[in-house]
């Protein structure tokens, strides 16, 4: 529901048709864009300077004033229909979507946002109204503007285009239900027939962005399966044992306990090497410590690519938002060098420990091997 409602605010308004409201995007030069993930709708815009208020103004019309007409409701989901017929024939989506259910196994983050054609199907243009009146409002809502502005231009033109937003019905946020480990090795397979390559994901719920290892976690990630050409994994699976196309893991911790995964595009010959040695390098990261060098190289590269990140004013605003987001402190992107700097080897090794064991793990495969499970 927060996806469709998300993606149908801009097709028409009760002043604008769908028509309309691109127009006056694009006669600006302009972009906008609204979204939704799994805790969060969100919006994306690009304008020049000078034409800040029309940005604001027409966000504002699409978030309090959307009409939802049913032609494009219909339309919409079509469109989405679609693209879930492709997601179902994707290896490498079907193994995430089987992860999920297996690491998350009676948790929200079991459920893809993107939903399913069973349940998009049965979506109207009035459920969509309903969820907009209990669900949007301006609380809790975060907004970043980076560019050729003064602050108090902004403030000012935040307040006459959102001042007067108010939803008494605007509903909290449910609380995030308690998730624990997999309890062993959980295995799903999924038969896709006619495929080149089976995906592999592999992991567990890792850390959430508030945890305090969260850094240490992340750091000890990239020695696993990021760093260079993917860390210890993509030399294990990828370079040495050429069993992988791409190896490679992530951790994506948000407000609640992201995964810590592997994720691999395998030969199906090759699926039962390749997880054997996924698991055997968690093994190592679990039973003994990193090396010196392989932590200060990773360190150099968090510090070293910190001023990448704040050279667009897209950086900047994704910065300010994450900062905000998870209570980090203005002065958190001074901090971060003697953050990143002050993790040990002891901290990487407590962290892996306490997320990863090679033992109790989801495992997902989908391709051409096997029967569908």
């Amino acid at each position: 529901m927060a996806y469709l409602t998300a993606q149908a605010l801009m097709r028409g308004t009760k002043e604008r048709s769908f028509n309309q409201i691109f127009e006056s995007i694009e006669s600006i030069g302009a972009r906008l864009s609204l979204g939704a993930s799994t805790h969060t709708t969100f919006m994306q815009g690009k304008a020049l300077a000078e034409d800040l208020q029309v940005i604001l103004s027409l966000l504002s019309e699409v978030l309090r004033n959307p009409n939802f007409p049913k032609s494009q409701i219909d339309r919409l989901k079509g469109e989405h229909l679609t693209s879930l017929a492709i997601r179902d024939q994707d290896t490498g989506a079907r193994a995430q979507l089987a992860f999920d259910e297996l690491a998350y196994r009676d948790h929200p983050y079991s459920l893809p946002t993107s939903g399913y054609k069973d349940t998009i199907s049965t979506i109207s243009a009035a459920n969509i109204r309903t969820f907009h009146r209990k669900s949007f409002g301006p609380q809790g809502m975060v907004l970043a503007v980076v560019g050729a502005v003064e602050a108090k231009a902004v403030i000012a033109a935040v307040e006459r285009a959102l001042g007067e937003w108010h939803n008494p019905r605007q509903q909290p946020h449910p609380e995030l239900p308690p998730v624990g480990k997999p309890s062993g090795l959980l295995r799903k397979l999924v038969y896709l027939p006619g495929k080149s390559q089976c995906d592999i994901v592999l992991g567990t719920p890792g850390p959430s962005r508030f945890d305090e290892d969260y850094m240490a976690a992340s750091l000890g990630n990239s020695i696993l399966g990021r760093f260079g050409m993917y860390g210890r994994i993509g030399d294990a699976v990828r370079e040495s044992a050429g069993l992988a196309y791409y190896a490679y893991s992530s951790v994506s911790g948000g407000p609640g306990p992201g995964p810590w995964q592997v994720v691999a595009g395998v030969n199906p010959n090759g699926v039962e090497k390749a997880i054997d040695l996924i698991r055997g390098e968690i093994r190592k990261i679990v039973t003994k410590r990193v090396t010196k060098r392989e932590l200060t190289e990773n360190q150099a590269n968090y510090i070293g690519r910190l001023p990448l990140q704040l050279e667009s004013n897209e950086g900047v605003a994704g910065s300010l938002l994450h900062i905000e987001r998870y209570d980090l402190g203005l002065d958190y992107y001074q901090r971060f060098p003697d953050l990143v700097a002050s993790v040990t080897k002891d901290d990487v090794f407590r962290a892996a420990k306490r997320y990863l064991d090679p033992d109790h793990l989801a495992i997902a495969i989908a391709g051409p091997i096997g029967e569908e499970a």
